[in-house]
């Protein structure tokens, strides 16, 4: 599939999302990165209004920053891969309105590898921790 027309399709953007965030951590973890997205998608004009804008937004999905060497193997990876065959699934779920929310409402996650928390991880926002992911509410509904 063209780059161009990759990041136009809502299936592809949500599924390369999940494969180049989390798929380290398994189907679980590839999946509650969608979610956070999906919390994304129920508070409009913050982040996006789609599922493109949402995940493609500047600065928030980190493997799609052009610095970020997962970039370049999220656009690479083919669908025999089996990780991206489950993030494919996944993927198809949160484009369906079927994804189950397993991250309490998070909008919001980091690496908990890294060697200090963002400022935005308050601990009031806290929702859950799902492999090395720590999921945050913090939107501008904060602990809706």
């Amino acid at each position: 599939m063209p780059q161009a027309s990759l990041l136009t399709d809502p299936l592809q953007v949500a599924a390369r999302t999940a494969w180049g965030e989390a798929r380290g951590e398994g189907p679980t973890g590839m999946q509650a990165v969608l979610c956070a997205g999906m919390n994304r998608l129920a508070q409009p004009a913050w982040w996006g209004r789609d599922i493109c804008s949402v995940f493609l937004c500047p600065w928030q999905f980190s493997c799609w920053n052009t610095t970020d060497p997962n970039r370049a193997k999220l656009l690479a990876v083919a669908s025999t891969d089996p990780q991206f065959q489950a993030a494919l699934a996944l993927a198809q779920r949160l484009v369906s309105g079927t994804l189950t929310d397993i991250t309490s409402g998070a909008d919001s996650y980091y690496d908990t590898r890294l060697p200090h928390a963002p400022a935005w991880a308050s601990s009031r926002f806290y929702r859950c921790t799902i492999g090395h992911h720590a999921f945050y509410r913090v939107g501008p509904f904060g602990e809706g």
